[in-house]
């Protein structure tokens, strides 16, 4: 019963184009799931990333390759009006600057051959509190760094004979212990960006003295690549720096760090910009899938709304496999379909 109810609320969730409710699916089938079995779905024991895998290990191996990469990134959905609790909490937002209260989701999304599937997944809860003595004021953190979850990650996806050759993240994940844990652990390569004030040194020697130059000091142009020593960092890494143009005009510098040391500076920038595919994800997810249109108010409901959310995204591109159109024209094409359905009833009741 839950495969199948699971089956039909990601349908469901892919098919919404307003508020995810369990009376919306139920007058959906015509009652033929009633709206406490929906809710009692929603209220089992949460869904984890073996469920996760469960659901997407067949077309997985379908599409899998050697040079595959395994991307992580977070999101935040905001919650404004919902009580607080150990999931639904205040994150910093990256893309803002500032702490937002919702629910932050950390995911590993697996790229190949133009795919995109999410393979593990964790939801972000801090049931720690704690007082600011600056502020005197009640803050909460979790019991686990994000980079310690991402390292678990990728023991999983290991784990799981996952095939892939790179692991992709931003600064935010580009820890040294997280590093170790990819390369000698792991026996994996990553290419990361890196803050501008990030400490290298470019000898073997100047690492064994200490002599560490910030990356935003060191004199090379845009296509050089350099090999030099992270500071934390055991073993040496290729470097590269790329420069980008914001919408506004402005200028920005990328650093990039890389555990290939025969890398170039093309196969560097070119590996990571596959870490854009979970920007596509993540905007699917909101937008596609329902993720941020539920009014459940628990932290089990919640989580298995957002759940649910991921699968539904990942029908969606298996969906773009077989149809050869991504997520927003297939939404777009249920969408004109439903509203041919509705203008249709609409004369019907007009000649009655």
């Amino acid at each position: 019963m839950t495969d199948s109810l699971l089956d039909l609320y990601t349908d469901y969730l892919s098919v919404s184009f307003s508020y995810a409710t369990a009376t919306g699916l139920s007058n959906l089938l015509d009652g033929a799931i009633s709206h406490d079995a929906v809710t009692r779905f929603l209220a089992q024991p949460e869904f984890t990333s073996k469920d996760l895998w469960k659901q997407v290990k067949t077309t997985v191996r379908e599409v899998e390759s050697e040079e595959g990469v395994i991307i992580f990134d977070d999101t935040i959905q905001e919650k404004p009006h919902m009580d607080e609790n150990d999931l639904i909490c205040w994150h910093y937002d990256h893309c803002i600057g500032r702490n937002v209260k919702g629910i932050n989701l950390l995911n590993c999304l697996y790229h190949a051959n133009g795919i995109s599937i999410p393979v593990a997944f964790e939801l972000i809860r801090k049931p720690i509190r704690y007082c600011e003595i600056k502020t005197k004021r009640e803050k909460r953190m979790s019991e686990i760094t994000k980079n310690q979850q991402l390292r678990d990650m990728v023991d999983t996806c290991v784990h799981n004979q996952l095939k892939f050759n790179w692991v992709l993240a931003d600064i935010w994940f580009a820890s040294s212990e997280t590093m170790i844990h990819i390369k000698e652990t792991r026996q994996k390569d990553f290419v990361m960006a890196m803050k501008s004030n990030r400490l290298v040194a470019l000898s073997e020697t100047d690492r064994k003295q200490t002599r560490y130059t910030r990356l935003d000091s060191l004199d090379w142009s845009e296509a050089d690549v350099a090999t030099g020593w992270l500071k934390g960092l055991p073993f040496p890494v290729r470097l590269a720096r790329q420069i980008f143009t914001n919408k506004d005009g402005s200028t920005g510098t990328l650093y990039l760090a890389c555990s290939q040391l025969d890398a170039s500076w093309e196969t560097i920038t070119t590996v990571y910009q596959k870490r854009w595919q979970v920007e596509v994800f993540h905007k699917s997810l909101k937008s596609n899938a329902a993720f941020a249109k539920s009014p459940a108010r628990t932290p089990r409901t919640q989580s298995n709304h957002l759940f649910a959310s991921i699968v539904a995204v990942f029908k969606l591109e298996k969906l773009k496999i077989s149809t050869k159109l991504n997520h927003f024209a297939l939404k777009s094409k249920l969408y004109v379909k439903a509203i041919r359905t509705a203008f249709d009833e609409l004369q019907t009741m007009k000649t009655a």
